[in-house]
């Protein structure tokens, strides 16, 4: 093997491989003093632990991976652009993390899906089986929904949404602002501050604010996803690296809904990744 990238098991950049590459890398990794041990152009714990030291060193995240990142901080690559796997999610693969969703909703908004996620460079496989595994944990119809009506947004006998009214934690602060404001698209973006600040992200300015059902148009709810995503990547990556599936769905969710969707689905995309 010539070049180091990372990608599945097996890679010249992961644990595992061995190659002319591996022992360039070995050397990198000596020359800026994190001795990998013998410089045999083998990818095993030595060389993973040195990776791992110059990772933390330099601020990255410490996966043991030597991806772009890592190789353009050693002056080995050029690009610190991750590798994407956008191109590899088709709706077949997609429909096996999701084995109760009708392929046709697979089909009509995994483009908006995607287009948002290369929209905020979210093209790495982690972040990509996070947008996915989201939606799976959110709205296993893979379509954007409105909120359902529950006890924990609507009291005994109230106005639907009424305990969402006067929530200041999320920028709601009078009557009808629950509705208003509910939960929808792939990630149900809930509360005022949610929809100003993510609208102004995805440079809609006020429009999402002023019209909050926009968030259901899969366009739309493409980049919301992918954005709110994208302000929480790297303790995301974090958790996914210590395999904490329940940190990761809080990040988004705040709690643990759906979590067993979430792994699951993550965990299958993850292995259809990694076969050729």
């Amino acid at each position: 093997m010539d070049t180091l990238a990372p990608g599945s098991p097996g890679s010249p950049g992961s644990p595992g491989a061995a190659g002319a590459a591996v022992e360039r890398l070995q050397r990198a990794l000596n020359d800026k003093g994190f001795s990998p041990g013998a410089i045999d152009g083998d990818y095993g714990p030595g060389t993973q632990a040195a990776v791992l030291a110059f990772q933390r060193s330099q601020g990255l995240l410490a996966d043991g991976v030597a991806g772009p990142r890592t190789l353009n901080a050693l002056g080995l690559a050029e690009d610190a652009t991750p590798v994407s796997v956008l191109g590899r999610i088709t709706p077949r693969l997609v429909s096996e993390m999701f084995p109760f969703t009708r392929v046709d909703n697979i089909k009509l908004h995994l483009p908006a899906v995607l287009a948002g996620l290369a929209a905020e460079s979210l093209v790495d496989a982690p972040m990509a089986l996070m947008a996915l595994a989201t939606i799976r944990a959110e709205t296993e119809a893979f379509e954007p929904v409105s909120e359902g009506l529950s006890r924990f947004n609507t009291s005994p006998g109230g106005k639907p949404f009424d305990l969402y009214d006067f929530r200041r934690d999320i920028g709601n602060h009078g009557t009808g602002d629950g509705k208003r404001y509910c939960g929808r698209g792939f990630i149900q973006l809930t509360g005022r501050d949610n929809y100003s600040t993510i609208g102004k992200r995805i440079r809609l300015g006020s429009q999402l604010a002023d019209n909050p059902d926009l968030a259901n148009d899969s366009t739309v709810a493409g980049r919301v996803l992918a954005s709110f995503l994208a302000a929480k990547e790297r303790p995301a990556k974090e958790a996914l690296v210590d395999r904490d599936f329940a940190l990761a769905r809080k990040l988004v969710n705040g709690g643990r809904h759906g979590i067993d969707r979430f792994t699951e689905a993550y965990l299958t995309g993850e292995r259809l990744l990694a076969t050729p």
